[in-house]
């Protein structure tokens, strides 16, 4: 595990500041084609620098259909001036990326949504992703989950918070707020949110049938969850794809 983790950091460190402006760039494009974006609000980075805690993030209050790879801004989560800069982040995006960039070093790319379906799982008490089906035992024994909601994030103190409920894990229920995930590479991360997203869909369609739940043993849910862990390199081919779908529309993301 620690061997995989230190490989997962080399490969994403190699990535030139261009390769991740791109990446990051078409993730919000793909976002927006999802229709998982919400106003001006929510924010993605990706770390540049060897400790993670230089990162790049989309700009303050800009739709993400409109975001391209000239548009990101460079943060130092060390730099407590960071909020008087002319370009300073939201202060929520700083609370939220910043701690958790300066304080989580397998966190190099950082997607925060309040996507439709995880959304209102995560309003539930219990907000937990059962194993009903592959895809929502992909997150088994996976996810962490923070009920201690403060309200708006917008203090240095409530993204330390956060940055301990995330933990070493990839994603995190956000209750009463939504979902956070993280990765080694742009590409792995938009996976991890992509499939959450529809295994909280799986598990809100569920629950609405009001019939009981199949839920697997939990021998099956680890090894079909163990299963989805070696398919690591399915990620990057659907990012691949899914940038080509945006080239096929002449998206301007990569600019």
């Amino acid at each position: 595990m620690v061997q995989a983790m230190a490989r997962n950091v080399a490969e994403a460190t190699n990535a030139t500041e261009r390769d991740l402006r791109v990446d990051l760039a078409a993730a919000f494009r793909m976002t927006v084609e999802l229709d998982w974006h919400e106003g001006v609000s929510n924010h993605f980075s990706v770390a540049t620098s060897d400790d993670g805690k230089k990162f790049l993030m989309n700009p303050k209050w800009r739709h993400f259909a409109t975001i391209k790879a000239s548009d990101l801004v460079e943060y130092d989560s060390s730099d407590k001036t960071t909020l008087n800069r002319a370009d300073a982040p939201d202060p929520t995006a700083w609370c939220i990326h910043g701690a958790i960039h300066a304080n989580v070093p397998h966190a190099r790319c950082i997607l925060h949504l309040h996507t439709p379906y995880a959304t209102a799982l995560a309003s539930l008490a219990k907000p937990e992703i059962l194993p009903i089906d592959q895809n929502t035992a992909r997150f088994y024994k996976r996810t962490a989950i923070d009920l201690n909601f403060q309200g708006i994030a917008d203090d240095w103190a409530e993204g330390r918070r956060l940055a301990a409920a995330l933990g070493a894990y990839k994603s995190l229920i956000m209750g009463n707020h939504g979902i956070l995930v993280v990765g080694p590479t742009v590409a792995e991360a938009f996976d991890e949110i992509y499939y959450l997203e529809r295994a909280c869909r799986t598990m809100m369609l569920a629950y609405s049938s009001n019939q009981p739940l199949n839920i697997m043993g939990d021998n099956l849910a680890e090894r079909t969850a163990a299963g989805w862990d070696a398919y690591r390199e399915m990620s990057h081919a659907h990012f691949s794809e899914m940038k080509h779908l945006l080239d096929g529309k002449k998206s301007t993301y990569a600019s």
